[in-house]
């Protein structure tokens, strides 16, 4: 297992990121059946077809590895607005000597890489380019927001009940033991965290693994599926016009998602909308008689009323 301690400093200093690479090293296990959620097989056809044409061979050499595939192919984020140029530039800066430490950990067969540790890592930064400019990026609106939602809804969880609240159910192989932040995985390791804290970085296409980064010179980090991917590639029940016209689009499209109780941040992901948005729409149909609010834990869902349903069927 891997121990992260929580110092006085450090478990103040919990923020969150979003990595574009990191999800296209996720795209690229997926696509060697090294991970994968059902949910994605509407990605992985279009996505398997265009493989066998992209000259990433050598990349896709090292996204086999079966535990270490390196951290410095995804320089962890700077935040949530980290773009895939900024982090592609960060491997372009790496010091060759840290390339060579990282691809020796590797357990894949990588010997038609570069000898040169500089040029094997400037060949893997071109092919994991073109990985992200034709796996990922085509969907990357998509599934930011699906990112977005997820940070949004833990920002709130850190705010009402700190750290512990967020990690509560981060992770089945994540579990918060008094100051010591436990990841059950092969490897192990014992990491004081310093005063840069803890980044958390959700992911698309994370699941079912969850991933640490404790290596020098990195930000210590924590990779882990975002909240709701089952519902990623999947296009809500387009409402009617009819009742768009009464209502507006924005709220005939969340009563007719209402089919079962929902929160306002499945909502927003499910509709790709912004949470504020949907919440200011949820607040409305409700004080008009057409939602009612349930609460599961600390968590408010919605679902429709007896005058919500028969609108809809209207």
């Amino acid at each position: 297992m891997i121990e992260l301690i929580l110092t006085t400093g450090s478990a103040n200093r919990v923020r969150f990121g979003i990595s574009p690479l990191d999800e296209t090293m996720g795209a690229m296990q997926t696509l060697l059946g090294r991970r994968g959620h059902p949910s994605h097989l509407p990605w992985l056809r279009g996505a398997a077809a265009k493989l066998p044409e992209l000259p990433i061979g050598d990349f896709a050499k090292v996204m086999s590895a079966r535990h270490y595939i390196t951290d410095f192919l995804s320089p962890p984020p700077s935040g949530p607005e980290t773009t895939a140029s900024a982090q592609l530039t960060e491997i372009r800066r790496t010091a060759p000597e840290q390339v060579a430490r990282e691809l020796s950990k590797v357990d894949a067969e990588l010997s038609g890489l570069p000898e040169d540790p500089a040029e094997a890592r400037d060949l893997l930064a071109e092919q994991m380019e073109i990985a992200w400019t034709e796996l990922v990026e085509p969907h990357w609106p998509r599934m930011r927001r699906f990112l977005v939602a997820d940070i949004e809804e833990r920002s709130r969880r850190l705010a009402d009940g700190g750290i512990a609240l967020v990690l509560e159910d981060i992770h089945p192989r994540v579990r918060l033991v008094d100051d010591v932040l436990v990841i059950e995985m092969k490897e192990r390791g014992r990491v004081h965290l310093d005063r840069r804290g803890l980044l958390l970085i959700p992911g698309v296409f994370a699941w079912p693994s969850v991933g640490v980064i404790t290596m020098e010179p990195w930000q210590p980090s924590l990779l882990y599926p975002a909240r709701g991917v089952a519902e990623l590639w999947s296009d809500p029940e387009r409402p009617s016009d009819a009742l768009a016209g009464v209502l507006g689009r924005t709220k005939a499209a969340l009563l007719t998602t209402l089919n079962e109780p929902a929160s306002t941040t499945e909502l927003a992901r499910r509709l790709s909308f912004s949470a504020p948005t949907v919440s200011q729409h949820l607040t409305a149909m409700r004080a008009a008689g057409l939602l009612d609010t349930r609460r599961r834990g600390r968590e408010v869902r919605y679902l429709r009323t007896e005058l919500g349903d028969a609108l809809l069927r209207a």
